[in-house]
């Protein structure tokens, strides 16, 4: 090449800079995806790397690593989220209040004081309170019309029907008794009452749908409202959510090994990482107390100049409660009785968690299981291992506690929905190395843990104590 073409060559690189630098970037491009796809363009992942299964149904990491994206896809169990990990594989069994609330997640709170709503159902279930004399009409009468008071007025209204229990209505032809109970419709609610007609009372002296004679105590069930053709409206119905409070308690444990001990030789392999398992496992059983028993309260520290807060636990916060008998064995129809108290009446989930100290769990495990209460098989949630419990009503998950014994309560018990149980976290769970070599305190290494949080239960009558008198 003669010095003009050169000098022509180095014009038209000058001119076209960004032409050249775009085509030695395409030419890049190219050589990194032939290195990738192996060159032959079959597409093997040699850089990425691909899952074969093998004999067993396990997974295979062949012409590749192994990559985070891999292990979630072979193993979805394998890696665990960052969050509370080290605290929740601690000895689970022993807190099962804390380790479930941890599985479940937790949502921040922005304060120390958690303000919560939660609503209930409408009560469907009421008494007579005066008793309701049988109706003598006159032929020609027309349908007889009562005013009846009960012990909860209130949850009636306008084109509600009520079932009488076990009082038995009219048949077809209004003068034989049937095998239904009575009902009755609700035409007004005021200040004097309940007025109500009955759908399918008894005809006397000709005139239809008289009242039987009706005991007071009688149990009134509310039903669904009857309207007519030409209703286009109902009575109205507002349900509000009760305001509830917590607090959130500063839960904290330090750890200190002098500099000496760490250098000192041992017998046995006792580390800092040893003695932090213990402190968080005694951490857990203190939280697991107060998030139980604790007493939602401020008090002022005079010596710290600063307010405590304590949290409130949920025994107190569960809306029902049953009673056994301490001087008669528990049988399975007692039993029955119980599970029938925990699942009904609250709108709740059908599989339960029941929590109790030794006696509570004594009693149950001499049960004779029968057709209408099964023992299942053994079942495995939020990393506990649970005794299922079936019936009719729902399951029950149950599980000895001695955080119960420890507090004098070994024949007490609290079911608990696990749908329907909230932890709040102001603090999450966390470590802190404090440096107090340089602070001129202490020639040790040391460790803080802390958390602040509380437990609520949103749905308090889907919650049931269970106390031994």
């Amino acid at each position: 090449m003669n010095n003009s073409n050169l000098i022509k060559t180095v014009r038209w690189m000058r001119n076209h800079k960004k032409l050249i630098l775009f085509v030695i970037i395409m030419i890049l491009i190219a050589i990194l995806a032939s290195c990738i796809t192996g060159g032959d363009g079959s597409g093997a992942s040699m850089a990425v790397g691909i899952l074969i299964s093998g004999v067993d149904g396990g997974k295979h990491v062949v012409d590749g690593p192994l990559t985070t994206d891999m292990s979630r896809e072979g193993s979805p169990d394998l890696l665990l989220n960052e969050i509370d990990q080290q605290i929740v594989k601690i000895r689970p069994m022993s807190t099962p209040i804390d380790q479930i609330s941890r599985y479940a997640g937790s949502k921040h709170s922005g304060s120390m004081v958690v303000d919560y709503y939660s609503v209930d159902t409408k009560p469907t279930k009421t008494y007579l309170s005066t008793e309701i004399e049988e109706s003598t009409p006159s032929a020609g009468d027309d349908t007889p019309i009562a005013v009846i008071n009960t012990s909860d007025n209130e949850i009636f209204d306008p084109t509600d029907t009520i079932l009488v229990q076990g009082i038995p209505g009219a048949g077809s032809d209004g003068t034989t008794m049937s095998k239904q109970d009575l009902m009755l419709y609700v035409l007004n609610r005021d200040n004097s009452g309940v007025t109500v007609m009955a759908v399918n009372g008894f005809t006397i002296n000709g005139v239809p749908n008289c009242f039987p004679n009706i005991t007071a105590g009688t149990s009134l069930i509310r039903m669904g409202r009857a309207a007519s053709e030409l209703d286009v409206q109902s009575p109205q119905f507002e349900s509000l959510p009760k305001k509830s409070r917590n607090l959130c308690q500063i839960f904290k444990m330090q750890v200190e090994q002098s500099t000496l001990q760490r250098l000192a030789n041992k017998e046995v392999g006792w580390t800092m990482s040893d003695q932090e398992e213990a402190a968080v496992y005694d951490m857990r059983l203190g939280m697991e107390k107060s998030f139980l028993f604790g007493s939602a309260r401020q008090m002022w520290n005079p010596v710290k100049k600063e307010t405590i807060f304590f949290t409130g636990g949920i025994w107190n916060q569960a809306g029902k409660e049953y009673a056994l008998e301490g001087s008669v064995e528990l049988d399975t129809a007692k039993m029955v009785e119980l599970m029938r108290e925990a699942f009904t009446g609250n709108a709740g989930s059908k599989r339960k968690i029941l929590i109790g100290g030794s006696g509570l769990i004594s009693s149950i495990s001499k049960l004779d299981y029968s057709r209408i209460i099964t023992a299942g098989q053994h079942v495995s949630k939020w990393g506990i291992d649970f005794t299922e419990l079936r019936s009719k009503f729902g399951c029950l998950y149950v599980l000895l506690s001695e955080v119960f014994d420890e507090v004098g309560m070994e024949d007490n018990g609290i079911i608990i929905d696990p749908e329907y149980i909230q932890k709040y976290t102001h603090i999450p769970f966390s470590t802190e190395q404090l440096n107090l070599k340089k602070s001129g305190v202490r020639n040790v290494d040391a460790l803080v843990m802390t958390e602040a949080s509380c437990l609520v239960l949103r749905y308090p009558m889907a919650h049931m104590r269970i106390i031994t008198r």
